[in-house]
């Protein structure tokens, strides 16, 4: 027998919003066991929990993703706004694919190729400080794009009341200490400060995955 437009859109539901829990579940083991940065020598030392760490960052990635597309749809209107807040999502998610990539699995293969080179020392500092300034800039990319993408779906959260609108009020909540944060020129790319950025935007998910489970039944 085969199974209704309802049964269908319900188990997608049911099965998104696990996938965001799943999801943010990895992202909060990456970053507690994520260790601080150093030298060159100290990159070679820690890259075996480096690799292990950014390794579960990237695997989590496509889990969220495809949590924001059944938010996506639960919101769907017929301006679709939800569905440019998936693609901006998405967009951000393949700034932090890349960041993961190069910080915790091509820098400290990279690094581990110079340990015993003595006057190339130097460049090989300055190669490592380029790719780190890259990575900067793309966890900015990765922080606008989901403020971004929270930011609309919160509004359409309030505004179509699809899922409990304190939970659109709490996102925006989020987007305006973040926006402050800027102002007051918190470092969001410290260790420190994107494990602050992360837990804030890691409980608006963990928050609308259990909604997205309850809205299912």
């Amino acid at each position: 027998m085969s199974k209704t437009s309802y049964e269908i859109e319900t188990e997608f539901k049911k099965t998104s919003g696990a996938c965001l829990l799943f999801g943010c579940l990895l992202a909060t083991t990456t970053m507690a066991i994520h260790p601080n940065g150093g030298d060159i020598d100290h990159i070679i030392k820690i890259k075996s929990v480096l690799a292990f760490s950014h390794s579960i960052a990237i695997f989590c990635l496509p889990f969220i993703g495809f949590g924001f597309w059944g938010l996506s749809c639960i919101l769907q209107t017929k301006g679709k706004l939800s569905t440019l807040a998936f693609n901006v999502f998405c967009f951000g998610l393949v700034a932090a694919m890349i960041a993961a990539t190069i910080n915790g699995l091509a820098l400290p293969y990279f690094a581990s190729q110079y340990t015993t080179v003595g006057d190339d020392i130097s460049t090989v500092k300055k190669i490592i400080g380029y790719g780190r300034a890259i990575n900067i800039s793309r966890a900015y990319i990765f922080i606008a794009a989901t403020l971004t993408a929270i930011g609309i779906c919160s509004l359409l959260i309030i505004r179509s009341g699809r899922l409990p609108r304190w939970l659109g009020y709490f996102g925006l909540f989020i987007i305006a200490f973040g926006i402050l944060s800027l102002f007051l020129k918190f470092n969001f790319t410290s260790l420190l400060g994107f494990r602050a950025f992360i837990f804030g935007i890691v409980s608006w998910k963990v928050l609308v995955g259990i909604n997205m489970l309850k809205n299912s039944h």
